[in-house]
């Protein structure tokens, strides 16, 4: 018997193996081959594996289960929701009132203005002859501004002074007149008294007695003939006395000075220019003002304007001065409201002794009015307004109590209240927009620096 050897070095157990496959497969073709109706040969497809069947029941399951527990979850979720909504307490802030008696705080704006200001005009006719100062220029009381050549005045004085002359010589005359008088008034007296001494001895006639007597009678009335001229030539020297005055007076004009210290704020008038005394019509001369005291004018509301009295303290800022501050005090004031703006006209005087304030600025003047009582002030965000009016939610007892307000003067950030606290109570501050009275709260603890302040 002669041994096979393997083909190309194939082993003899992968032989067996093939050989054992190709003996089932040639056993099965004719059974195959009678189990198919058509005669076709092909065997049906074998049946799934049982464990298919139980991962997808397992998956479904799964799928169910969690569709079940996201169901419970989204429910007792909407539960929990509900509950909280209805249980719900919010959480406030509150400021505890308190009845303010300090000063008010009041800025309001203001104007400077010079303490004195004059617009000179000419009281000579004539030229202006020189001008010594201009725009700027600083003036003591009594400086020369400008000078006016007016010789029609000179000339006009020069006249009044030659007749003052003549009425003093007239008055000499008239004084000469009545000592003449008395004289001629004594000596007839004397002939008289003569003449009737010896018509009693007499040696004389009783008609020369009477002529003497007469001639006395006459020389007397020379006497007060001479002395009401007398009177005249003084009320004569006395007229014309006044004329030169006048005149030396008009004249004394030509020199235009500096009626208080001060600056030059306008000037009307250049040398050369005609002027003419006592006319307000044409350009003025020069306008001084006094700036070493600046009045500042404020206009203070009606709900202040009690509280207002001379000597309050004010102080006055400059927009474009930031980082200084001038100090006064109330000089003045109107009394009076105006019935357009019910508002006091209020003057604050303030020393500026370097010239740093200017009239016609801009300025804010801050006020610290005293209070005429104690008032409560509260936030503006602690207001609620709505149907019901101006109200505020005081807690009280973790319990919100919705209480009407009459406020008294709004100052911006805070009001302050004309009835409806006592102060002590607490307030919600920012109070929601659903809060209602009765409703539970919740106080949030204050800040320590909250504490701090209070």
């Amino acid at each position: 018997m002669t041994r096979s050897e393997p083909d190309n070095g194939t082993p003899a157990e992968a032989k067996g193996a093939d050989g054992a496959q190709a003996h089932d497969q040639a056993h099965a073709k004719p059974h195959q081959a009678a189990a198919s109706p058509g005669g076709s040969g092909d065997a049906p497809p074998p049946l799934p594996s049982k464990w298919v069947f139980f991962f997808v029941l397992i998956g479904a399951a799964l799928l169910l289960g969690y569709g079940g527990y996201k169901h419970w979850a989204l429910d007792a979720d909407a539960t929990a929701t509900q509950k909280e909504t209805v249980d719900f307490v919010p959480t406030v802030r509150t400021i505890t009132t308190r009845a303010d008696s300090k000063p008010t705080k009041l800025i309001l704006p203001g104007e400077t203005d010079a303490f004195d200001s004059a617009t000179l005009y000419p009281r000579a006719t004539g030229y202006i002859a020189e001008r010594l100062v201009d725009i700027g220029s600083r003036v003591k009381k009594g400086d020369l501004l400008v000078r006016i050549a007016a010789p029609d005045t000179d000339r006009q004085l020069d006249q009044a002074r030659a007749q003052l002359k003549q009425v003093q010589a007239t008055m000499a005359q008239a004084q000469a007149t009545l000592d003449q008088a008395k004289g001629t008034a004594a000596l007839a007296d004397l002939n008289f008294k003569r003449s009737k001494d010896l018509v009693q001895r007499g040696y004389d006639t009783v008609q020369n007695n009477d002529t003497q007597q007469t001639n006395v009678t006459t020389q007397k009335a020379s006497v007060g003939t001479a002395e009401a001229g007398i009177k005249v030539a003084e009320a004569n020297e006395q007229a014309q006395q006044a004329t030169v005055d006048r005149l030396v007076t008009l004249t004394q004009f030509e020199e235009v000075r500096a009626p208080f210290d001060g600056i030059i704020v306008t000037r009307g008038v250049d040398v050369g220019d005609l002027v003419n005394a006592d006319s307000k019509t044409g350009a003025s001369l020069f306008t001084v003002a006094k700036d070493a005291v600046i009045r500042t004018t404020v206009h203070i509301p009606q709900t202040n304007a009690v509280a207002i009295h001379d000597g309050l303290e004010a102080s006055v800022a400059v927009p474009q001065i930031p980082n200084r501050t001038f100090n006064g005090k109330i000089a003045r004031s109107s009394v009076a409201l105006l019935n357009s703006s019910r508002t006091l006209t209020t003057e604050v005087d303030i020393q500026n002794p370097d010239g740093a304030l200017r009239p016609g600025l801009f300025v804010n003047v801050t006020f610290e009015i005293p209070r005429l009582r104690p008032n409560i002030v509260v936030p503006a965000e602690a207001l609620i307004f709505n149907q019901a009016g101006l109200q505020v939610a005081v807690v009280q007892d973790d319990q919100v109590h919705l209480q009407k307000i009459t406020i008294y003067r709004d100052f911006g950030k805070t009001v302050e209240l004309e009835s409806g606290l006592n102060g002590g109570e607490a307030v919600v501050m920012s109070p929601p927009a659903d809060l209602q009275d009765g409703a539970k709260v919740k106080v949030e603890p204050k800040k320590p620096e909250e504490q701090a302040q209070k």
